[in-house]
Protein backbone atom coordinates (compact mmCIF):
# COMPACT_ATOMS: atom_id res chain seq x y z
CA UNK A 1 0.00 0.00 0.00
CA UNK A 2 2.47 2.82 1.03
CA UNK A 3 5.34 1.20 -1.81
CA UNK A 4 2.81 2.70 -4.35
CA UNK A 5 3.55 6.48 -5.67
CA UNK A 6 -0.16 7.04 -5.86
CA UNK A 7 -0.32 6.62 -1.65
CA UNK A 8 2.08 9.56 -1.69
CA UNK A 9 0.29 11.64 -3.92
CA UNK A 10 -3.16 11.09 -1.94
CA UNK A 11 -1.42 11.79 1.52
CA UNK A 12 -0.03 14.69 0.06
CA UNK A 13 -3.42 15.79 -1.04
CA UNK A 14 -4.77 15.29 2.00
CA UNK A 15 -2.31 17.40 4.58
CA UNK A 16 -2.62 20.36 2.16
CA UNK A 17 -6.84 19.81 2.12
CA UNK A 18 -6.44 19.07 5.93
CA UNK A 19 -3.50 20.92 7.39
CA UNK A 20 -2.72 23.73 5.19
CA UNK A 21 -5.90 25.51 6.07
CA UNK A 22 -5.09 26.45 9.19
CA UNK A 23 -1.47 27.78 8.16
CA UNK A 24 -2.12 30.32 5.28
CA UNK A 25 -5.45 32.58 4.84
CA UNK A 26 -8.17 32.48 2.47
CA UNK A 27 -8.14 36.53 1.87
CA UNK A 28 -8.05 39.67 4.15
CA UNK A 29 -11.58 42.06 4.25
CA UNK A 30 -11.30 45.61 3.86
CA UNK A 31 -11.25 46.18 7.96
CA UNK A 32 -8.11 43.84 7.87
CA UNK A 33 -9.59 41.25 9.06
CA UNK A 34 -7.77 37.84 8.03
CA UNK A 35 -10.13 35.28 6.85
CA UNK A 36 -8.91 31.38 7.71
CA UNK A 37 -11.09 28.15 6.22
CA UNK A 38 -11.60 27.40 9.73
CA UNK A 39 -13.74 30.84 10.58
CA UNK A 40 -16.29 29.47 7.29
CA UNK A 41 -18.72 25.92 8.01
CA UNK A 42 -18.67 25.28 4.70
CA UNK A 43 -15.34 25.60 3.32
CA UNK A 44 -14.10 23.93 6.79
CA UNK A 45 -16.63 21.16 5.64
CA UNK A 46 -15.44 21.01 2.37
CA UNK A 47 -11.39 21.40 2.47
CA UNK A 48 -11.91 18.66 5.49
CA UNK A 49 -14.58 16.29 2.98
CA UNK A 50 -11.57 16.43 0.64
CA UNK A 51 -8.64 15.46 3.43
CA UNK A 52 -10.94 12.68 4.51
CA UNK A 53 -12.51 11.18 0.90
CA UNK A 54 -8.14 10.95 -0.15
CA UNK A 55 -7.95 9.13 2.72
CA UNK A 56 -10.39 6.57 2.23
CA UNK A 57 -9.09 6.63 -0.92
CA UNK A 58 -5.38 5.67 0.24
CA UNK A 59 -7.31 2.65 1.92
CA UNK A 60 -8.89 1.36 -1.21
CA UNK A 61 -6.27 0.13 -2.15
CA UNK A 62 -7.85 -3.47 -3.19
CA UNK A 63 -9.84 -2.07 -5.70
CA UNK A 64 -8.30 0.22 -8.23
CA UNK A 65 -11.80 0.87 -10.06
CA UNK A 66 -13.05 2.32 -7.10
CA UNK A 67 -10.11 4.21 -5.99
CA UNK A 68 -10.04 5.68 -9.40
CA UNK A 69 -13.41 6.66 -8.76
CA UNK A 70 -12.99 8.29 -5.36
CA UNK A 71 -9.84 10.30 -6.80
CA UNK A 72 -12.20 11.80 -9.65
CA UNK A 73 -14.87 12.75 -7.01
CA UNK A 74 -12.57 14.22 -4.86
CA UNK A 75 -11.34 16.19 -8.06
CA UNK A 76 -14.95 17.60 -8.75
CA UNK A 77 -15.06 18.46 -4.65
CA UNK A 78 -12.09 20.43 -4.97
CA UNK A 79 -13.77 22.19 -7.97
CA UNK A 80 -16.44 23.54 -6.53
CA UNK A 81 -14.51 24.54 -3.41
CA UNK A 82 -12.16 26.67 -5.89
CA UNK A 83 -15.92 27.97 -7.78
CA UNK A 84 -16.60 29.07 -4.62
CA UNK A 85 -13.20 31.21 -3.65
CA UNK A 86 -13.54 32.81 -7.26
CA UNK A 87 -17.27 33.55 -6.69
CA UNK A 88 -16.33 35.14 -3.65
CA UNK A 89 -13.43 36.86 -4.44
CA UNK A 90 -15.01 38.39 -7.78
CA UNK A 91 -17.86 39.53 -6.09
CA UNK A 92 -20.60 40.77 -7.94
CA UNK A 93 -20.63 44.33 -5.92
CA UNK A 94 -16.85 44.16 -6.93
CA UNK A 95 -14.04 45.01 -3.34
CA UNK A 96 -16.89 44.84 -1.15
CA UNK A 97 -16.03 41.65 0.77
CA UNK A 98 -12.57 40.60 -0.49
CA UNK A 99 -9.71 43.71 -0.10
CA UNK A 100 -6.85 41.05 -1.21
CA UNK A 101 -6.70 37.41 -1.98
CA UNK A 102 -4.34 35.24 -0.29
CA UNK A 103 -2.31 31.96 -1.05
CA UNK A 104 -5.18 29.33 0.95
CA UNK A 105 -7.36 30.17 -1.85
CA UNK A 106 -4.83 28.24 -4.06
CA UNK A 107 -4.88 25.28 -2.13
CA UNK A 108 -7.61 23.63 -3.93
CA UNK A 109 -5.06 23.87 -7.40
CA UNK A 110 -2.78 22.14 -5.44
CA UNK A 111 -4.58 19.33 -4.23
CA UNK A 112 -6.31 18.65 -7.10
CA UNK A 113 -2.43 18.65 -8.97
CA UNK A 114 -2.07 15.59 -6.53
CA UNK A 115 -5.20 14.25 -6.86
CA UNK A 116 -4.80 13.98 -10.45
CA UNK A 117 -1.19 12.69 -10.26
CA UNK A 118 -2.37 9.81 -8.07
CA UNK A 119 -5.27 9.23 -10.86
CA UNK A 120 -2.47 8.37 -13.31
CA UNK A 121 -0.72 6.21 -10.86
CA UNK A 122 -3.92 4.33 -10.48
CA UNK A 123 -4.73 3.92 -14.56
CA UNK A 124 -1.45 2.97 -15.10
CA UNK A 125 -1.60 0.25 -12.11
CA UNK A 126 -4.78 -0.90 -13.54
CA UNK A 127 -3.64 -1.14 -17.20
CA UNK A 128 -0.27 -3.19 -15.83
CA UNK A 129 -2.66 -5.76 -14.22
CA UNK A 130 -5.18 -5.79 -17.49
CA UNK A 131 -1.94 -6.58 -19.03
CA UNK A 132 -0.62 -9.46 -17.10
CA UNK A 133 -4.43 -10.58 -16.94
CA UNK A 134 -4.05 -11.14 -20.70
CA UNK A 135 -0.89 -13.11 -20.86
CA UNK A 136 -2.44 -15.43 -18.75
Amino acid sequence: MIQRIQTIYLLIAAIVSAGLIFVLHLWVTNNDVVVYAKDNLLYLSLFLGSALLSIITIFKYKNRKSQFMLGRLNIILNFILLGFFVYQSLNVSGETAVSEKGIGMLLPIVSIVFLALANKAIKKDEDLVKSVDRLR
